[in-house]
């Protein structure tokens, strides 16, 4: 789980019209589980909450800026890891909070703040919840909830994006395009990594910057004590060959995986990776960007307000 400071106040269980702002992506109302999901939150939310539909091509900052004019105090993210990282950038330093529906495959950041995963309970949870302030990573310009990271992870997104249309959206071809990616593996990345002032290169496939605890411990990974105080876990892959990044793989699923010689850590509060390549292939939350090196993790100087559940 993120890093939380004293809860402030909690949200309020009688609510008023307009004060719960639900946003989902355009897909979901023409995909028939996540719009059932939808409704049956709204349900439970009932007149407090307003659903609004968006998709890519449309300014979200401006979506949820309007909402909060209209007096929106929490703004739902209806959708996965992906879409609580798109809301949450429009959100970041505004005194409305946020609070996820998850629907997603993983849903890291909803289960790290120990929300459940079935709508109604979800939604439950988020009108008896309370106000908290936490700190996000941002790669340049853009906020993640999660992880970032460069390397085999943001090439087994790319290929699981394209097995996904396909063969569906399903946890079996996930897996299938790990498989596939590391079929296709073909030597370490040349980085050189400057944190907190200290630079060291480095020749890794797998560079990881994790800001969940959750996500460490649901692997059992090192570098929680990092999030609890505020820097980023860096977590850096030792395989050198497509057989010892297998090796690590099967230690990551097992939950074996040691720190020093499956990986380095590294803990800091900023961090400049340079690679060799012009341009490479970065991902944060589960989505993926080209972007040109070299790339620049910072602490969010802007609190971001969520909506925590009560302990269950």
């Amino acid at each position: 789980m993120v890093a939380l400071p004293q809860p402030l106040e909690p949200a309020a269980p009688d609510v008023v019209p307009g004060e719960i702002c639900v946003i989902a992506n355009a897909k979901s109302g023409t995909n028939a589980r996540d719009s059932e999901a939808i409704d049956r939150a709204l349900v439970v939310f009932g007149t407090a909450a307003t659903l609004t539909h968006w998709s890519p091509s449309q300014d979200l900052h401006q979506i949820v800026e309007t909402a909060v004019k209209n007096g929106a105090r929490t703004v739902v993210a209806a959708g996965g890891d992906g879409t609580a990282m798109a809301v949450a950038q429009a959100l970041l330093g505004s005194p409305a909070a946020l609070a996820v529906l998850p629907l997603g495959t993983f849903n890291y950041f909803a289960r790290g703040l120990g929300l459940p995963q079935d709508p109604e309970a979800a939604a439950q949870a988020i009108l008896t919840g309370h106000r908290h302030q936490i700190t996000v990573g941002k790669v340049g310009d853009r906020v993640f909830l999660n992880n970032a990271s460069l390397g085999v992870y943001p090439a087994i997104l790319k290929e699981r994006e394209t097995v996904y249309k396909r063969w569906g959206r399903r946890r079996i071809m996930a897996h299938w395009s790990v498989l596939k990616t590391f079929l296709r593996f073909q030597r370490p990345m040349k980085m050189r990594l400057t944190a907190d002032g200290e630079t060291r290169d480095v020749r890794a496939p797998l560079l990881f910057v994790a800001r969940s605890a959750y996500q460490l411990e649901r692997f059992g990974l090192a570098g929680k004590q990092a999030i609890s105080d505020d820097k980023f876990a860096i977590l850096i892959g030792r395989a050198t060959s497509r057989g010892k990044l297998f090796k690590i793989t099967w230690r990551l699923i097992t939950g074996t995986m040691q720190e020093g010689r499956d990986y380095d850590l590294v803990m800091a509060r900023d961090l400049t990776v340079a690679t060799s390549r012009p341009r490479t292939l970065v991902a944060f939350d589960g989505e993926k960007s080209r972007e040109k090196s070299p790339f620049h993790f910072t602490m969010a100087d802007k609190p971001l307000t969520i909506i925590l559940p009560e302990p269950q």
